[in-house]
């Protein structure tokens, strides 16, 4: 079965809101064993929604909207799917009971305007919306499905969950994907560790970039759930015998989450100073909800005034530069020291000096082992996730067990 998403809105063609709808249901039909082949954005405009439904009803079996079932004028999706069949729309009564029901007392004073949203054609049936007023629509015709669904995420994805999904579950073939996180590696040297994998049919194979490193994603299809997943536990053994140390987590891992099960399986505590990424490892390490079992504080250190302060040899400033592997160091002693923590942990950027190019960030960690500091591009998005993964690295070798 080919599918496609067709999200309709003129707010997100403008950028006022961020496309989440198609992204979630992008991510929920391969468990059904559907192959998910164009997604498409139209504003609200029943000419160019037409244009875009009709492409769609010549060149795929599933069609899923969403939005444009709300009860204004510039609400269109019904009318537009309406003109593509040649049907017409008249108000279900049953639907128009269940609605003023939902108004309650107020039924006297419901708005006209909502009447459009208990309209059906007779090619569709009602998809039931138990946290808004606007059924979804569900046509089918021709050897087509097509299902309009609302555009709040809170009341289409309920309606996905509990309706839609549970009426397209097919029997035969299903897909499950993995995906394997990788940091330290940049993404053309990541494609060229595993070029042999891109001729792989089954599972297939990508590579993408992320802001916590380079991630690569398999997608087996097969006839049951076990069989996919054995395909992937072999695919995912190939990349680890080739990408081995780099690979930091799966699926849903994060970095942060990571590092804190090491932290606090060996019985560690951390702290930090930063200054270039301005606070956000430590926002990031504070978020995590074991957080507070481990980890003693952060520090914001944007002047060397703040650095010599929190405890920075103001000699080696001088000598150095504030933004030096030899003050990163320093950096990741005094968070170390100052609060008394097992580990430190710094950021610092580095100026340009006929040593040091510009666009160098430094990653300070001391620890039970000693101080040291590693080298990684000037890159804001990025720098957190670098830390993080050192951060791993640390954890993971010897030496570091209380």
């Amino acid at each position: 079965m080919k599918a496609e998403i067709i999200s309709i809105g003129t707010e997100i063609l403008l950028g006022e809101i961020t496309d989440t709808n198609a992204s979630f249901l992008a991510s929920q039909l391969p468990a059904l064993g559907i192959e998910l082949h164009w997604v498409s954005q139209v504003g609200d405009n029943q000419p160019r929604m037409v244009e875009v439904l009709r492409r769609a009803w010549q060149r795929s079996d599933l069609i899923l909207t969403t939005g444009g079932l709300g009860p204004t004028g510039d609400d269109l999706t019904r009318e537009a799917i309406a003109e593509l069949l040649g049907e017409k729309m008249e108000i279900d009564l049953s639907l128009e009971k269940a609605l003023r029901d939902r108004f309650g007392w107020q039924t006297n004073n419901m708005p006209q305007s909502n009447l459009k949203q208990v309209t059906l054609i007779p090619s569709a049936k009602p998809v039931p919306n138990a946290n808004g007023t606007a059924p979804g629509w569900l046509v089918k015709k021709d050897g087509r499905t097509l299902i309009a669904m609302p555009g709040p995420p809170s009341e289409m994805q309920p309606m996905w969950l509990e309706q839609v999904a549970l009426q397209l579950q097919q029997g035969g073939t299903i897909i499950v994907s993995r995906t394997i996180k990788t940091s330290g590696l940049s993404e053309s040297a990541v494609g060229e560790m595993v070029a042999s994998m891109f001729a792989w049919d089954n599972p297939t194979f990508g590579v993408y970039a992320k802001p916590d490193g380079i991630h690569l994603r398999l997608a087996a299809k097969a006839e049951s759930r076990q069989q996919a997943e054995k395909m992937l536990d072999e695919g995912e053994a190939d990349i680890r015998k080739v990408l081995g140390e780099y690979i930091w987590g799966t699926d849903n891992d994060t970095l942060g989450a990571v590092a804190a099960r090491l932290l606090i399986e060996k019985k560690l505590t951390l702290s930090v100073i930063e200054d270039f990424s301005g606070g956000n490892l430590a926002a990031t390490i504070a978020d995590i909800p074991s957080g507070s079992t481990f980890f003693k504080g952060g520090l914001v250190a944007g002047s060397d005034e703040a650095k010599i302060a929190l405890g920075v040899d103001g000699n080696l400033i001088k000598r150095y530069g504030a933004a030096s592997p030899e003050v990163a160091v320093a950096m990741a002693e005094a968070a170390k020291n100052l609060l008394k923590a097992d580990i430190g942990l710094s950021i610092s950027a580095a100026g340009e000096t006929k040593d040091r190019p510009m666009g160098t960030t430094y990653i300070g960690i001391a620890d039970s082992k000693g101080s040291r500091a590693i080298a990684r591009p000037r890159r804001k998005q990025h720098i957190v996730a670098s830390a993080l993964f050192e951060l791993r690295k640390s954890l993971l070798s010897a030496g570091q067990l209380k």
